[in-house]
C-alpha cells in the first residue's frame, strides 16, 4: 500500500524513549514502527518492522508498549536508549556490544493487581496511564508457571478481597516452585483460614505469604525458600528483588565476568541477595554491602554455609559510601545501584585508583549521570552491554565496564 501524499518527513525513523515512533520532522506517533509511514489523513501505512502484536490485550495493558516493533526494531530500541543517555552526558562508549533481549514468556517475578466487584475477581497489569485493571485472559511474558496461577487465584480472592477493593497479588519462581505474597486482602474466620493452605497444596506452591495490612506472615512454606546464584542456595525473603529473568541475569553476570582480572578482590556494591557476590566470586575473595537488613543477613549466612571467601556487610552505601581508601583494597568494584543511580558512592570510586569498576543498572539516565562522574574521575569506559529484560517494554538495563586511564 501506497500513499502519493506521503513525504519523507512522514517516515518512521526512530522510537524515542517512551516507545512513540518520531517521524523525521520530530512528530511522534503511538504505536508506529520504524519504516510506517504516516499518511496525509493521520492514519499509519505500515512498514517492514512493523509488527503484529503476540497478545490480544496489546496495546491496552500497561505490561507491554512495544509488541508492535520487530526484535530488530526493540534491539535497536534497547540499544538507543542506553547510547541516547549517554550522548546527552557527552560521553562515548569504547564499544557498544549487541543488546540481549530476553525471549517470551520467560519472567520470574511479577507485581499484579486484584479487584474484586460483586463475586468477580479482575487480575492483571493496569491500563497504560490508568488504575483500570486489563483482566487477563494471556500473557506474553510471563512464565507460563506464573500465568497458570491466575486462574486459580481467582477463586480464592473472590473469599479474601472486600468488595470493590483492590489487593496486590506478587510472584516470583524460586528453587522450590512459586512464592506467592498477597497484600490487602482479608482472612476472616477458621475457614478463611484452612482454605490457605488448601490452596497453597493444591497449587504446588513454594510459600504462601498473606499482610492483611499489618506487615507479612507466612501461611505455608514446606521447606525453607531459596533462590541459586552461583551454585550457592540463598533464604529468599517473601518477594525480594531478582532480576527479571534468568537468561537476562546470566548475560549481566557474564557481561562483568568477562571484564574481570583473573585474580584479586572483588567489591560487590548494593549486592542484595548475591546475584553477582556468588556467581562470580567462587575463586576469589568478595565484599558484599547492602542497606536492606534481611537481604544481607540472607547472603552471610548462604556465604558462610557455602564456605565462600565472603565478607557481607549492612551499609547504607547512601549515607556511607566506601571510601577511597577502602575501595583501594580492591582489583575490582561491581556496583548495582536502585534506579536513582549512587551518586554518593560514585563520587568516592572516582576519586579512587580501582583499576576496573562495573556498572549494572536498570535506568539509563541516571547511570549515564554517574558515569560523568567515573569518566571525570579519569576512568575510561570500555565497553556497554543493554539488555532488555522487560520484553516489549521501556525499561531497559545494561552492565558497562569502565577502566582506569
Amino acid at each position: 500500500m501506497t500513499d502519493p501524499d506521503v513525504t519523507g518527513t512522514d517516515i518512521i525513523d526512530r522510537l524515542a524513549a517512551k516507545g512513540d515512533g518520531v517521524t523525521g520532522d520530530g512528530r511522534h506517533v503511538p504505536l508506529s514502527a520504524p519504516g510506517d509511514r504516516l499518511a496525509a489523513d493521520g492514519g499509519l501505512v505500515w512498514g517492514v518492522h512493523h509488527a503484529e502484536p503476540p497478545c490480544v490485550h496489546f496495546p491496552a495493558c500497561g505490561g507491554c508498549q512495544l509488541q508492535h516493533v520487530d526484535e530488530d526494531s526493540y534491539a535497536a530500541f534497547v540499544t538507543a536508549r542506553v547510547m541516547g543517555a549517554l550522548a546527552g552526558q557527552g560521553i562515548a562508549a569504547g564499544t557498544i556490544l549487541p543488546a540481549h533481549i530476553s525471549p517470551p514468556r520467560t519472567r520470574r517475578r511479577a507485581a499484579l493487581r486484584a479487584m474484586k466487584q460483586g463475586r468477580r475477581v479482575t487480575i492483571g497489569f493496569a491500563e497504560g496511564g490508568s488504575h483500570s485493571l486489563i483482566d487477563l485472559s494471556m500473557c506474553e511474558i510471563m512464565d507460563p508457571r506464573l500465568f497458570a496461577l491466575i486462574e486459580p487465584l481467582r477463586g480464592l480472592l473472590a473469599d479474601l478481597i472486600p468488595d470493590k477493593r483492590a489487593a496486590h497479588v506478587k510472584m516470583a519462581l524460586t528453587d522450590q516452585g512459586i512464592d506467592l505474597l498477597l497484600e490487602g486482602v482479608q482472612v476472616e474466620g477458621l475457614a478463611a483460614d484452612e482454605g490457605l493452605g488448601r490452596f497453597a497444596a493444591n497449587n504446588g506452591l513454594a510459600r504462601l505469604t498473606i499482610d492483611e495490612g499489618e506487615g507479612p506472615q507466612t501461611r505455608w512454606e514446606p521447606e525453607a525458600v531459596t533462590v541459586s546464584f552461583g551454585g550457592v542456595a540463598v533464604p529468599f525473603p517473601p518477594y525480594a528483588f531478582l532480576q527479571a529473568t534468568p537468561d537476562g541475569e546470566a548475560a549481566l553476570v557474564s557481561a562483568v565476568a568477562d571484564a574481570l582480572p583473573a585474580q584479586g578482590a572483588l567489591a560487590d556494591l548494593f549486592c542484595g541477595l548475591g546475584t553477582f557476590a556468588l556467581a562470580l566470586g567462587a575463586t576469589r575473595p568478595v565484599y558484599a554491602g547492602e542497606a536492606a537488613r534481611d537481604l544481607v543477613l540472607a547472603l552471610k549466612g548462604a556465604g558462610n554455609r557455602a564456605q565462600r571467601r565472603m565478607v557481607a556487610e549492612h551499609r547504607d552505601l547512601f549515607r556511607r559510601p566506601l571510601t577511597p581508601e577502602e575501595l583501594n583494597r580492591f582489583a575490582a568494584v561491581l556496583i548495582d545501584p536502585p534506579r536513582a543511580g549512587a551518586r554518593e558512592q560514585v563520587m568516592q570510586i572516582a576519586q579512587s585508583r580501582v583499576p576496573t569498576v562495573a556498572y549494572v543498572s536498570c535506568n539509563p539516565g541516571s547511570f549515564a549521570r554517574d558515569a560523568a562522574h567515573l569518566v571525570a574521575g579519569g576512568y575510561v569506559l570500555e565497553s556497554v552491554r543493554p539488555v532488555g529484560q522487560f520484553r516489549w517494554s521501556t525499561h531497559v538495563e545494561l552492565a558497562a565496564i569502565f577502566r582506569r586511564g
